[in-house]
């Protein structure tokens, strides 16, 4: 059952969002959708947007297949040859339904509005209100963070900044082909694993959600990674606003573990989202410059200025984060904080060595390009 579940949850979306990316790809060139090159971007083309237009289609065509058949095994029975189980599975999705229309309504808010800004390029401020309003919608109605603190309002809170920064992490990341979505697909696999595989009971619906949001990034990365369309901005906010849900659900506590630390494994899934946030947020500060003006000071334009190509960078942060991820599944196999804490200094060090990296390569490449460019008046 657990190998056909996975291939199921993963493989439908994957074929779906292949097929939609190129259909979405087709319709960008034609009503003008496209990200043209500038002097903050990378890419040298003019080059289709609304790739997160196909991914959310193919997650939501996914979930909205398994809402179907849950109800149909209710409704129905289940056959003979089914596996042992089934029928707890499927009443308990559709007794999710609350849950799921908050969310699909959020992503579904997020999506148009990223639409809306990769065609007219809306300002900051209303894109950021929007962003609050779903992820608090998410947080009222669906998944909630508790941090072991007996507080719904609380819970509201934390949840909420959680889900934006996220969204804005992954649009952060947004930059070089492969880049956000291939972190997408690392987090989203990696938290998979652990709830089907972490130990004690399995967690069937989040790892649902992980590996379908995994499938259709996976689907939408076929045309990505060749540069032949973006995901702009509706696609870096849906995934954002998927991983921050599945990650507040994620935040349970189970006696099976024998301790509460396990609630971390999300920090150290998307340990490097929130590093390269951090980060560029820090350089803008200290510069002086709007924290929502656009630039090149993200993780992997930093990598660049070292010397590394695009394609090294991106396959760079691919590593780091699986490191990151590979340190949470780890999380479960550890007892107690004091197993927590030392794989917390594990992925603090990784990223200080990389920050360390950073900081000497990009001032050596700025060095070496000022001796060659000769004295100045």
């Amino acid at each position: 059952m657990l190998v056909a579940f996975v291939l199921v949850s993963f493989l439908v979306p994957f074929a779906v969002a292949a097929v939609a990316t190129e259909v979405v790809r087709r319709v960008a060139l034609r009503v003008g959708l496209v990200d043209k090159p500038a002097a903050r971007k990378v890419h040298e083309d003019v080059t289709p947007l609304g790739g997160g237009l196909a991914i959310f289609v193919a997650v939501a065509v996914t979930g909205s297949g398994f809402w179907a058949a849950a109800a149909w095994l209710v409704s129905a029975g289940v056959p003979s040859w089914a596996p042992a189980g089934v029928d707890e599975l499927a009443a308990g999705a559709l007794g999710r339904w609350p849950e799921l229309l908050a969310i699909g309504a959020a992503a579904a808010t997020l999506v148009a509005t990223g639409l809306l800004d990769d065609r007219f390029a809306l300002p900051w401020q209303p894109r950021l209100a929007v962003q609050v309003l779903a992820a608090a919608a998410v947080a009222v109605y669906g998944a909630r963070i508790s941090v072991f603190v007996d507080s719904a309002w609380f819970g509201v809170l934390v949840t909420t900044g959680w889900i934006v920064t996220l969204v804005n992490s992954f649009n952060f990341l947004d930059n070089m082909n492969g880049l956000s979505g291939g972190l997408a697909v690392i987090a989203s696999v990696t938290l998979a694993t652990v709830m089907l595989c972490g130990g004690g009971e399995k967690h069937w619906f989040v790892a649902a959600g992980a590996l379908a949001l995994a499938g259709g990034v996976g689907g939408f990365l076929v045309h990505n990674w060749r540069g032949r369309i973006f995901m702009g901005d509706a696609g870096s906010y849906f995934v954002g606003l998927s991983l921050g849900t599945l990650t507040a659900a994620a935040t349970f506590y189970s006696d099976a573990f024998g301790s509460r630390h396990v609630i971390v494994a999300p920090l150290l899934i998307l340990a490097v989202p929130l590093y390269d946030t951090a980060s560029v947020l820090w350089i803008r500060f200290r510069e002086g410059r709007s924290p929502f003006r656009p630039d090149k000071s993200h993780f992997s334009h930093r990598l660049v200025e070292m010397g590394m190509t695009r394609t090294s960078a991106v396959l760079t942060i691919y590593l780091a984060g699986t490191v990151c991820g590979l340190s949470a599944v780890l999380l479960y196999q550890v007892p107690g904080w004091t197993g927590a804490g030392l794989l917390i200094a594990l992925v603090a060090c990784v990223l200080g060595v990389i920050a360390m990296l950073e900081t000497v390569g990009v001032r050596s490449a700025r060095d070496e390009a000022g001796e060659e460019a000769g004295p100045t008046r």
